[in-house]
């Protein structure tokens, strides 16, 4: 894992980042059951906050030497508790260590109250955060359910707190 290398996104990554959040978006449509848009793309807010250097976002590539594998971002920077917002890795990459490795490697730049929320029907996700919360802080961490702000409807998130 020597070659793992994580930095922060910058707008020049724009083509790499829209293309893995493409397939990141796609990975999740199969816990969130979301269809793509008629031009076969997927709601990209979050992607725009870090390509456009909101000062409340950063985003993070993780690459394999000069091959990405993936990505990290974090939200809610100025705020009190910061949140793990989105992290994927290719499938290739997966299952090797390097998910573990590159998320602690971007929570060490954002030390104190983290949240980190997943689908429980994504139990290779429930198990992976609550691994990542065990690293990062033993057994000082909680997990709960809350709801889908704006869609009451939907299944609940899993959301796992620990501080970094």
């Amino acid at each position: 894992m020597a070659d793992l290398l994580v930095r922060r996104v910058e707008a020049s990554d724009r083509v790499l980042m829209e293309r893995l959040w493409l397939m990141f978006r796609h990975d999740l449509s199969e816990f969130q059951g979301q269809l793509p848009r008629p031009d076969g793309s997927y709601r990209s807010e979050w992607l725009e906050k870090v390509l456009t250097g909101d000062p409340e976002w950063a985003g993070y590539l993780v690459s394999l030497g000069d091959v990405p594998i993936g990505f990290c971002f974090m939200r809610a920077l100025q705020q009190p508790v910061h949140v793990l917002n989105a992290f994927f890795l290719v499938r290739p990459a997966r299952r090797r260590g390097y998910g573990l490795k590159a998320v602690t490697e971007v929570l060490s730049h954002h030390p104190g109250p983290c949240d980190v929320a997943f689908q429980r029907n994504n139990e290779t996700a429930v198990r992976f955060w609550q691994r990542v919360a065990t690293e990062v802080s033993g057994d000082a961490w909680t997990q709960e359910e809350r709801p889908i702000r704006g869609n009451p409807d939907a299944t609940p998130d899993l959301w796992i707190s620990f501080k970094v």
